[in-house]
């Protein structure tokens, strides 16, 4: 499991401390985006959109937000909202607002609240939830909001959090992630558990967890459940050979997303090569761009779906 340990140390010398916020994620989460201020603002909605606009309450303060990705397609905006937020009533925080989707105003409230852009954050107009807690510190009230939405293979949490008074600047580039041993958010370990089931019953599975860099062959550094699942799968199995088949969305020209889908399912087999001992001559690598789509290219969150690496079991035995 990660640990996202949120610490600002005061800088007034009459103030003590505020208490660090540990929050304990899914282990397949990583950090996207971070942007803190030593003394900012903050506005934060305390109701859903009513009559043309959104009640805020203004958080004055230090300032951080963090988006976080996690690698798991079976986690509900529930299932990934709750945990979080029962952390941090147990850390003594109270919650103030929480709504869902439709009940926040959809459209209209996700664009009066400052979120990061794509790919950092992704935000599923249909799909999403919010919640804003508070709990008085040592020089103030503190208010911690969770935004979470989900794509088809990834969950999304923006997390931000107003501190009361001014804090060093240099203190709140202390942000930490950790490695614990808390209990599992939901039920993730199950989607990288899935893939030798499709590969049994369709022959083909999607390895959703990958990530790269935007228009980039780079494959992140993991690391990816679906691989570790995908090697034990052939080590069990050393008579069968796959094909790694590269996806894109339909952005750009063919002949440029059919080369730039051949070098990510390239990628895939070089580190299923490197890092996982599985010989080459097991696997091929092919792209065919966006002549494959699972969803309509017209919404992002249909382009983000389209955007994958599939496997194939080519030599079943």
């Amino acid at each position: 499991m990660r640990r996202l340990l949120l610490h600002f140390c005061a800088a007034c010398a009459v103030a003590l401390p505020a208490q660090a916020v540990e929050l304990t994620l899914p282990a397949t989460a990583r950090l996207t985006a971070s942007k803190s201020e030593a003394m900012g603002s903050a506005d934060l909605p305390v109701a859903g959109w009513v009559d043309g606009g959104v009640e805020m309450v203004r958080a004055e303060g230090a300032v951080i937000r963090q988006a976080w990705q996690i690698q798991a397609s079976d986690l509900t905006t529930l299932q990934i909202l709750v945990p979080l937020r029962d952390q941090l009533v147990d850390a003594g925080f109270e919650p103030v607002f929480e709504c869902e989707a439709r009940a926040c105003g959809g459209f209209d409230f996700r664009y009066v609240i400052a979120v990061f852009p794509e790919p950092e954050m992704h935000v599923d107009l249909g799909d999403f939830r919010y919640t804003l807690l508070r709990r008085d510190g040592e020089v103030g009230p503190e208010h911690v909001s969770l935004l979470v939405s989900r794509s088809a293979v990834r969950g999304f949490v923006q997390i931000t959090r107003v501190t009361a008074g001014p804090e060093d600047a240099g203190a709140l580039s202390g942000v930490t992630v950790g490695v614990g041993p808390a209990p599992p958010v939901g039920n993730g370990a199950a989607s990288a558990g899935r893939l030798v089931s499709d590969l049994e019953a369709k022959g083909r599975a999607v390895l959703g967890d990958l990530t790269f860099q935007t228009g980039s062959s780079q494959l992140a550094e993991g690391p990816f459940a679906t691989l570790d699942e995908l090697a034990a799968y052939l080590a069990a199995h050393p008579g069968r050979g796959i094909v790694l088949v590269g996806h894109t969305d339909a952005e750009g020209t063919l002949a440029a997303n059919v080369a730039l889908s051949r070098k990510r399912a390239l990628a895939v087999l070089q580190r299923l090569s490197e890092r996982h001992g599985i010989a080459e001559s097991r696997m091929a690598a092919e792209g065919v761009g966006f002549l494959a789509p699972l969803a309509s290219n017209a919404t992002e969150a249909g382009r983000t779906l389209n955007r994958r690496v599939e496997v194939i079991v080519s030599d079943p035995d």
